[in-house]
């Protein structure tokens, strides 16, 4: 079976979820390691996919093989 790949935006949101469930206090032991295992899960694909949008942002900037840096300027 396929695993299908769950957007980021996806996985942030129902992380957010979780971390408020796990907040209120309100949970039985197993339902909050359930849901801390599921939390570890996202937290990984989140990580995985913010370390490629990285790489692939890395290889957009390159040129000839080199980096190229330009100053960071937020004045549009």
């Amino acid at each position: 079976m396929v695993k299908k790949s769950v957007p980021f935006e996806e996985s942030l949101a129902e992380l957010e979820q979780l971390v408020e469930r796990m907040e209120q206090g309100n949970l039985a032991l197993e339902e909050s390691l359930k849901l801390f295992e599921r939390g570890v899960q996202l937290t990984r694909t989140c990580q995985k996919a913010l370390k490629e949008a990285g790489q692939k942002v890395s290889i957009l900037l390159e040129e000839n093989g080199e980096p190229i840096l330009k100053p960071f300027n937020d004045e549009s």
